[in-house]
């Protein structure tokens, strides 16, 4: 057995291991997400050879998955928390039902899911898409309350936008990251990354009208409905500052870093998720206060209830962090370089399967951007030598990394949870949607190397 565990595959044994796992916990066995996920993480670290630290092998297997999943509880609790209360204060005051009016005004219900669609594209490009689906969740609910159809094309129009651009658009860490891995220039980065997603948004629409003519969800969060002490709405100024002022404030970071390259201390500090998501929950729960006529008591016993639903939020999200991390630790990354090293397979194929793998194995897009760009630098140096600009690479790299996304990705809980979908639903929505985006991407890339590969 010892033998068999330190040979070069068996980190793919153990992926394979570690995901049937999951599966089985869940699907037959029932089993919480969060315990099947935990469960599964210490699994992956038992049939780990070697762990990080100077624990003994079995101490490892069982402490290391607990500490992943306080770093990235460490991470996403108290964004996921503030989230949750500013959706719901924003239904409870009428603020998203008030921004819901205005799209409906400017747009009319055909086009609402265009509008979404666009929100996501935009807002993901500064702002990580955990919090922008966060934040513009609460408007899908008020439109599926106000129409009384279509909640499944929202949620899709909303995911599909903020998931492409968070992968292949800078300042978000992972495409940014790419870039100075792969050498390829920022402002090209950032062109043809919003380039390249002018066609997958197209599709989104397209997938998400389909899927909500084949699937009807109901609305099932009891927490976004709408207080009936409140008789008029904010006005739409007021509405959206909730939203506004965090997407302003962690946004300023990103694009100052890009155009100066350096960022004030004071900068730092207001655009932090942390401080930026606290005053947009502020700015919520004053108008929910205000619409509602509540005292403090009355304030705080309502936001017990969105507090409650996150915090199941962040352990599940928190268990699946630490399954991914717990599969990059079993040294999967390596495995997958030296099964590649000797096939004359296509570069953009390569990186786009590479990624592909990487995000099915570890749940974080964003990790398997970071660990496939290293391993193409790894596979062709400058790039100098492909026939085509580097810039294909970081696209497919981008595009890959959305596939697959299941229960390991804390993507996949944070939009069934927010949304009210069961595991199955978020499988035929959220997983189908970003995987025909990755395959979409691919092809995109393959025939645009070809008939212009910028060289």
């Amino acid at each position: 057995m010892l033998l068999l565990s330190t040979a070069p595959l068996w980190p793919f044994a153990v992926l394979t291991i570690g995901i049937l796992a999951v599966v089985l916990m869940i699907s037959l066995l029932r089993m919480h997400p969060f315990v099947a996920l935990l469960l599964a993480a210490i699994l992956v670290g038992l049939l780990t050879p070697i762990l990080p630290g100077e624990m003994h092998p079995l101490q490892a297997a069982v402490e290391l998955p607990m500490q992943e999943f306080g770093s990235m509880a460490g991470k996403i609790a108290w964004v996921i928390a503030l989230a949750a209360i500013i959706g719901s204060a924003m239904m409870e005051s009428g603020a998203a039902v008030r921004i819901v009016d205005a799209l409906m005004a400017s747009l009319g219900e055909r086009r609402a899911a265009l509008a979404l669609m666009l929100s996501g594209f935009i807002l993901s490009i500064p702002v990580f898409f955990d919090t922008v689906f966060f934040l513009l969740i609460p408007l899908a609910i008020a439109l599926r309350q106000r129409t009384g159809k279509s909640f499944v094309l929202y949620v899709v129009a909303i995911a599909g936008g903020g998931a492409i651009t968070h992968t292949l658009v800078p300042p978000t860490p992972g495409p940014l990251i790419m870039a100075e891995e792969l050498s390829v220039d920022l402002g090209i980065t950032m062109m043809a990354g919003l380039l390249a997603g002018i066609l997958p948004a197209i599709f989104t629409l397209y997938l998400g009208k389909r899927l909500d003519r084949r699937m009807d969800i109901p609305l099932r969060l009891e927490t976004m409905e709408v207080d009936e002490r409140v008789t008029t709405k904010p006005g739409l100024g007021l509405s959206v500052l909730p939203i506004v002022v965090p997407i302003l404030l962690i946004g300023m970071v990103s694009i100052t870093d890009v155009l100066t390259g350096s960022i004030p201390g004071w900068m730092h500090f207001w655009g932090n998720k942390n401080i930026a998501m606290g005053l947009g929950a502020l700015i919520a729960l004053w108008l929910w206060a205000k619409q509602a006529s509540l005292d403090r008591q009355g304030l705080w016993t309502g936001v017990s209830k969105p507090l409650e639903i996150a915090g199941v939020i962040i352990l599940i999200t928190s268990a699946g962090g630490a399954f991914g991390a717990m599969i990059k630790h079993s040294g999967i990354g390596d495995a997958i370089e030296y099964v590649t090293q000797d096939f004359a397979v296509p570069y953009i194929l390569l990186a786009w399967l590479i990624a592909a793998i990487m995000k099915t194995a570890q749940g974080s897009s964003t990790v398997a951007m970071i660990t496939t760009a290293s391993i193409m630098v790894a596979l062709i140096g400058t790039g100098e030598s492909l026939p085509f600009h580097p810039i294909y690479i970081l696209l497919a790299i981008g595009f890959g990394s959305l596939v697959v996304s299941w229960m390991n990705d804390s993507g996949f809980w944070v939009v069934a949870k927010m949304s009210g979908f069961t595991e199955k639903e978020a499988l035929s929505t959220w997983t189908v949607l970003l995987a025909g985006i990755g395959v979409l991407g691919l092809i995109q890339v393959l025939v645009m190397s070809s008939i212009l590969p910028l060289r």
